[in-house]
């Protein structure tokens, strides 16, 4: 076995391992982390097919912005875990339905391929190079990629106008007032006449035998 073959075992491996821990870490950060893991070995896989530039864009987008906001928000929401876990295994039916249909559609789509196909030697060096997909993508796809980028800002748009709540009991303000906000709107100087010490202990001594004088019959 060469050794480019044991390291896509390797990888694959730990891949399926960190997929199947995915769905099965009772705990949600840790589910995410195995998720982490399964990304990089997937990126392992694209290094070994000489896909470069999907690797890092794997590793850059989806781990480094993607995975890392999903740690935040589970980390920051206030998760049961014991009521999001409870009626897990009543879905296990229908779920190994789906990926059984899902398997035999793949199954149907690839087979009559791998019987026809012909190991050939690629016709270009730089397989999966940023080059070359920068030449296809910013000539002859630059206007679907302007629809997807439109497309996604739209998503990004809706999503923050969807999730956004004006609640009671939280403290907020409006960033035009606190710009146009101006010193004294913001500080009042006020003059006070000045007291010495001594007038203010005597003027302490002096409300104290009032009292006392008071108190007495």
């Amino acid at each position: 076995m060469e050794f480019k073959t044991a390291l896509f075992y390797a990888f694959a491996a730990i891949m399926l391992l960190a997929a199947t821990r995915v769905i099965t870490a009772r705990n949600p950060i840790h589910a995410a982390l195995f998720l982490v893991l399964a990304f990089f070995s997937a990126a392992g896989i694209w290094m070994l097919l000489k896909a470069e530039f999907l690797a890092i864009v794997l590793v850059l987008v989806y781990v480094g912005a993607v995975m890392v906001l999903f740690l935040f928000v589970v980390m920051m929401l206030d998760i049961n875990v014991d009521k999001m876990r409870e009626g897990f295994w009543g879905y296990l039916p229908i779920a190994s339905f789906v990926g059984v249909v899902i398997v035999l559609e793949m199954a149907a789509v690839l087979w009559r391929g791998f019987l026809s196909y012909d190991q050939q030697a690629p016709a270009a060096g730089n397989i999966g190079g940023t080059k070359e997909l920068g030449m296809l993508i910013y000539t002859q796809y630059v206007y679907a990629f302007e629809i997807a980028a439109a497309v996604l800002l739209v998503a990004i748009i809706a999503a923050v106008a969807l999730t956004l709540r004006k609640r009671k009991d939280t403290k907020h303000f409006d960033p035009a007032d606190a710009v146009r906000v101006k010193r004294n709107d913001r500080l009042r100087i006020v003059k006070i006449d000045a007291v010495s010490t001594r007038n203010a202990a005597g003027l302490a001594a002096a409300a104290a035998a009032d009292a006392a004088n008071k108190e007495a019959p």
